[in-house]
């Protein structure tokens, strides 16, 4: 047996696994360690760019926006990690997490963040950097005996993401936001009958170097920078070829004459360089066009009817003729409605011997009042609300355009769009904001607006409106059709 052992060459392989056997496991388990860092670093980089998207998609320019960015972190997003030495951890902001708000990116990716692009201010905020801080995770394979100084590795993972937001097919109008500094939030306006009701009478601004006011109106420079008349045909136009971005609009110097007819196309007058559209849909009117015109003697310019008890357009408020209405900011008072308004005369004159809608609820009433525009919309249900004539023989019905059957509501020709900016703040941190001399500016709220009278020829050129809608999660979900939210990773 012993000469047989000797002579054996059986397992002569055992020699070689021995010596190798070591190295094999190493390269196992550093297989084994490199997937579970790479999976954890997956993890964290997936919970990075998750966090990072859902916060950019609060940051709209408005003076809660980083509030709500925060809270979109903590609370419409949950995340976790498995492979760390922690176990599963659900990610929390305060403890796992680095979040900077930016005004700003490098050029290059390649570039570093600047401190300078870090900004706490919700209206700058157009991007948010979330970094995961270095997590722990100890390696199987003992890195120490090859020299390392630790088993420990701590990945880490950062994303960067960006909100961007445009409204298209939009009239090129800019709003100084008549509540602004009174209390009033534009999101109680709209979800509240009695604010939404409240006459607002938007004077046009001086011109080149004057100030902007609280109910100041003017207008928006598109991208393509184009002149006047562009601008009119924007105003007139049933889809107006222009989008302007949330994160910043700019303003056009001066103003424009004769923004009265681009406006009164709506209201079936056509008038000037638009006299000639009254056959083109691009310029159709509303359905309803009620207005408290003569249009015995001439249907497309027509005359403003002096007499109301044979003429009745929708009523302003009663302040307007007292001179009791509320002042707005910068000493251009006398403008804000208080929403009473005598909505039983327009009526009688414009229904006579009807009753107010079935089912309704209104009444002439602080309580019950309906907005003008909910009394325009209930006219459109109606058709033969549009038929009724007034003692002067005015309808609802238009009678210069060249299709009536071809009208539409979609879109409803009554409304206008507008982007409302908080001039005061705005003035207070770029100083006069009179075009081109401003950045570009951020956008409180885009809104729609109920034109509620015709602009009658004199000097000032004021619109009468009611506000409608604003493009907020707290608004009422109607301008849904010309927003366009685009949220994405930068990095």
């Amino acid at each position: 047996m012993l000469k047989r052992f000797a002579k054996s060459e059986d397992a002569s392989a055992l020699v070689y696994v021995t010596v190798l056997l070591p190295a094999l496991i190493g390269f196992a388990l550093l297989a084994v360690d490199s997937s579970r860092v790479y999976n954890l670093h997956f993890d964290l980089q997936q919970g990075a760019d998750s966090f990072a998207l859902a916060a950019a998609a609060e940051l709209d320019g408005t003076s809660d926006a980083i509030i709500r960015a925060n809270r979109a972190i903590d609370n419409l997003v949950t995340n976790q990690h498995h492979l760390s030495d922690a176990g599963a951890v659900t990610f929390d902001r305060l403890r796992d997490l680095s979040v900077r708000y930016l005004s700003d990116l490098p050029a290059s990716d390649d570039l570093p963040i600047l401190g300078s692009m870090v900004t706490t201010d919700p209206a700058l905020a157009r991007f948010v950097e979330v970094t995961v801080n270095p997590t722990a995770i100890t390696s199987i394979f003992p890195a120490t005996f090859l020299g390392a100084a630790s088993n420990t590795h701590n990945p880490s993972a950062s994303a960067v993401a960006g909100f961007g937001s445009a409204v298209c097919q939009f009239t090129p109008l800019y709003i100084c936001n008549p509540y602004e500094g009174t209390g009033t939030t534009l999101e109680q306006v709209v979800n509240t009958r009695s604010l939404r009701r409240r006459m607002i009478q938007l004077r046009k601004n001086g011109g080149s170097g004057a100030q902007n006011f609280p109910g100041n109106y003017g207008f928006l420079q598109p991208y393509d920078g184009r002149g006047a008349n562009a601008l009119k045909e924007s105003i007139a136009r049933v889809n107006p070829n222009a989008c302007f971005s949330a994160n910043g609009v700019e303003l056009r110097t001066g103003f424009i004459d004769s923004v009265r007819h681009a406006l009164n196309v709506r209201f079936d007058i056509y008038e000037g360089s638009f006299s000639g559209k009254k056959s083109d849909s691009s310029y159709r009117p509303a359905r309803n066009v009620r207005k408290g015109y003569d249009t015995s003697k001439n249907t497309c310019k027509p005359d403003l009817g002096t007499d109301p008890t044979q003429y009745r357009s929708l009523p302003l408020d009663n302040c307007f003729t007292t001179g009791t209405c509320q002042t707005l900011g910068g000493g251009s008072g006398g403008r804000l409605g208080d929403g009473d308004y005598d909505l039983t005369g327009y009526w009688n004159v414009n229904h006579s011997g009807r009753p107010f809608p079935a089912g309704s609820g209104w009444a002439d009433t602080s309580a019950s009042r309906p907005t003008r525009y909910e009394v325009y919309k209930a006219e459109l249900e109606d058709n033969t609300l549009i038929q009724d004539a007034s003692p002067g023989g005015e309808t609802g019905a238009a009678q210069c355009y060249a299709d009536p059957g071809g009208l539409s509501d979609d879109p409803d020709r009554r409304l206008i769009y507008g982007a409302i900016l908080n001039c005061n703040e705005l003035e207070a941190n770029y100083g006069p904001i009179t075009g081109g001399s401003a950045p570009p500016l951020p956008v409180e709220r885009f809104a729609s607006f109920f034109l509620v009278t015709p602009l009658p020829t004199g000097p000032e050129d004021d619109i009468f409106i009611e506000l409608v809608d604003i493009d907020s999660a707290q608004g009422l979900g109607t301008l849904q059709n010309i927003r366009r939210d685009d949220v994405q990773l930068y990095r």
